[in-house]
């Protein structure tokens, strides 16, 4: 099943992979199964990537989401606030998250080797169960620069190896969360041309939040490039999209995005319209490819998207199924 999902060329590859894994997970996870029977959703009534039911994601907070009785190789969690609970997303074959996002790199970026990889990720640098630290550890490592690595606090040296590395013409990928990418631009001014600077969102309770564009416009100007780049992916998921300016995201080709009516959770929306995010992500295979997560935002007619905002929980309709 490896190789169909990550060779899928057209929307029928697409389509045919992912009713071939909502009935591997129908017949194989018990948590999904019983969301799909209260729902009376049966494979049998599935001929389209909208029948398909789209499981809660505060599921991977209460159960222990799995289509695998295979052993759980990584557990991944999400960042929470104190006393809060954590979404765990239990890998039982991480080579299926390595496929992914090597494969989704090199997509939309080309060769890892090219680039040497900074992270500045000082909040999931502090903590375990990080799925972003795995893959941009394993991203820093393939990439074989020996400039590549993490910075935690240490900005005055990441700034100075910035600047030396743009004065060699060198292609770096700064992968950077907010705050800290802020902070390193008030210490420091760049003016640099062949840095490709990534957000992975988030004030992360250090700052104050901003705007989208407000903080691209800021960090732009700080590092002195035209576009700041984006990263949308979390716990839940074993692959990532992208976005290389403008807020607007692309998925790799074993992703998707569909958006649900904010007041009719089972109800999909045409294109362009806003609503609550759906994702498929075939990489799901040993746990569940159809989420609806807590995102709001618009999915286009060429499959890119936007991501407008969060809801908050009493925004949530149509989940009375919670009590599975």
């Amino acid at each position: 099943m490896k190789e169909q999902v990550f060779n899928i060329q057209s929307e029928e590859d697409f389509t045919t992979a992912a009713i071939a894994v909502f009935k591997h997970q129908f017949n194989n996870n018990k948590v999904y199964r019983s969301f799909c029977d209260l729902l009376y959703i049966h494979p049998s009534d599935v001929q389209t990537i909208e029948q398909i039911p789209f499981l809660p994601i505060q599921f991977f907070k209460t159960k222990n989401v799995l289509s695998s009785t295979d052993e759980v190789q990584e557990t991944f969690t999400s960042s929470g606030t104190t006393g809060s609970v954590m979404s765990k997303h239990l890998v039982t074959d991480i080579s299926w998250y390595e496929a992914s996002y090597l494969k989704g790199f090199h997509h939309f970026y080309g060769a890892i080797e090219n680039y040497v990889v900074l992270a500045l990720l000082p909040n999931y640098l502090e903590r375990k169960g990080s799925s972003l630290i795995y893959m941009v550890d394993d991203l820093i490592q393939r990439s074989k620069q020996p400039e590549s690595g993490f910075y935690l606090n240490n900005l005055s040296e990441l700034a100075k190896k910035l600047i030396e590395l743009g004065k060699k013409g060198q292609k770096v990928l700064l992968i950077g969360v907010s705050f800290a990418l802020l902070d390193l631009i008030e210490a420091y001014h760049f003016n640099l041309k062949n840095t490709i600077i990534m957000e992975t969102g988030g004030m992360k309770g250090r700052r104050k939040e901003l705007i989208r564009n407000e903080l691209h416009q800021i960090l732009g100007n700080g590092f002195g490039v035209q576009q700041i780049h984006s990263e949308y992916g979390m716990t839940e998921l074993l692959s990532q999209g992208y976005s290389k300016g403008n807020g607007i995201f692309n998925c790799p080709p074993w992703m998707r995005l569909l958006t649900r009516d904010t007041e009719d959770a089972l109800t999909i929306q045409d294109s362009g319209k806003s609503g609550g995010i759906n994702v498929i992500d075939l990489a799901n295979y040993n746990s569940c490819s159809f989420i609806a997560t807590q995102d709001l935002g618009k999915v286009y007619l060429d499959n890119s998207f936007e991501i407008i905002g969060r809801f908050d929980n009493s925004d949530i309709r149509g989940c009375n199924l919670m009590v599975l």
